[in-house]
């Protein structure tokens, strides 16, 4: 058996290393994990997909090829009771304004009413109250990212 030539400059992907990377993410919780190893540098991140749509796929820039979606954990966002879902398609922004402090972030305490993040649509910014007094456990989105109606945005519960 003989392997072929390598291309100078080529990237060599460790397969075992990605699903150990996506083992880890289930076991943690994590949305998103990356290593470096010189000039080798591998990002693996779930994205919470919505009904219908394709899960996506992360590929930092100028790196490895896509790597895979971890697996969806126990509930989905969708069907929590705290989740808070986009009333609209639009862009999400999780601060008043580049640079500013975040609206709310996970373990904060909110009250009823409260801003928990903005989506612009049509260039208008829309506030996305909190349904209810409670604590941030999860937020779902990342800021500047496109979003689809009744996608889940936060959790409060």
């Amino acid at each position: 058996m003989s392997e072929k030539p390598q291309e100078s400059g080529a990237m060599q992907v460790d397969t075992d290393l990605v699903r150990q990377l996506a083992v880890l993410l289930d076991d943690t919780n994590l949305t998103e994990i990356e290593v470096q190893d010189g000039e080798r540098r591998i990002k693996v991140a779930r994205k919470i997909a919505v009904a219908g749509v394709a899960p996506a796929y992360a590929a930092p820039a100028a790196a490895a090829a896509p790597a895979p979606v971890a697996a969806a954990v126990a509930v989905a966002p969708a069907e929590n009771p705290g989740a808070v879902k986009s009333p609209m398609v639009g862009t999400v922004y999780l601060s008043p304004e580049p640079g500013a402090k975040q609206f709310s972030s996970v373990g904060d305490r909110v009250a009823a009413g409260q801003t928990l993040l903005i989506v612009e649509a049509m260039k208008v910014m829309n506030a996305i109250p909190a349904p209810r007094a409670g604590t941030v456990t999860a937020i779902l989105v990342e800021n500047g990212q496109p979003v689809e109606f009744d996608q889940p945005l936060v959790i409060v519960e």
